[in-house]
């Protein structure tokens, strides 16, 4: 796995963070710099958190699935990003609260699917520390802009974001589901 890669994962996986930072965005009277960032630090931290999490768990299995890991890449890659285009729907987030129990809540929702994406990372070798960096750091960005967006535009991005990022995870899984099969030795 490249660094190109990595940035589409990062982007994918943000974007079901993307989408609760518009709902955010779009309760708010006018932006708040402030809760931007804070909506932006808990959903990149927890993005960045749960594949080195999946990754530590993955690593005490990757022995036993060694032949077939480029298929549960495939299938979990697949899964969540037909989950994530399933749920492309209305905001069900609709405050602007960032206390702790919303935003913890939130964001462990919302990462959930990046738990699974570093299992496959364990499985691929994939460079664990710089690639949670990457995905943590997109994840940020974006969900600021994601403040931003929803403050200015509303509801319309949301469903359109998790439907882009469901794609890209499909994509990807594609291409490293066809690279094992017909590039490698």
């Amino acid at each position: 796995m490249n660094i190109v890669d990595i940035l589409v994962i990062g982007v994918g996986l943000s974007m079901d963070a993307f989408a609760v930072s518009i709902c955010k965005g779009l309760a708010m009277k006018k932006m708040d710099i402030k809760k931007a960032l804070v909506c932006s630090l808990y959903f990149g931290v927890f993005q960045a958190l749960m594949p080195l999490i999946g990754s530590l768990l993955g690593s005490g299995f990757k022995n036993v699935v060694s032949s077939i890991d480029h298929w549960i890449a495939f299938v979990l890659l697949g899964i969540i990003g037909i989950n994530m285009i399933k749920e492309a729907k209305s905001c069900d987030v609709v405050n602007d609260s960032m206390d702790v129990k919303t935003m913890l809540t939130l964001a462990v929702a919302t990462s959930i699917d990046a738990l699974a994406i570093g299992v496959t990372f364990a499985f691929l070798k994939v460079s664990i520390i710089p690639a949670v960096s990457i995905i943590g750091l997109i994840t940020f960005v974006c969900c600021f802009i994601g403040v931003k967006l929803g403050s200015v535009f509303g509801e319309k991005l949301k469903s359109k974001a998790e439907i882009m990022g469901g794609v890209m995870l499909i994509l990807i899984g594609t291409k490293i589901l066809i690279e094992h099969l017909f590039f490698q030795g």
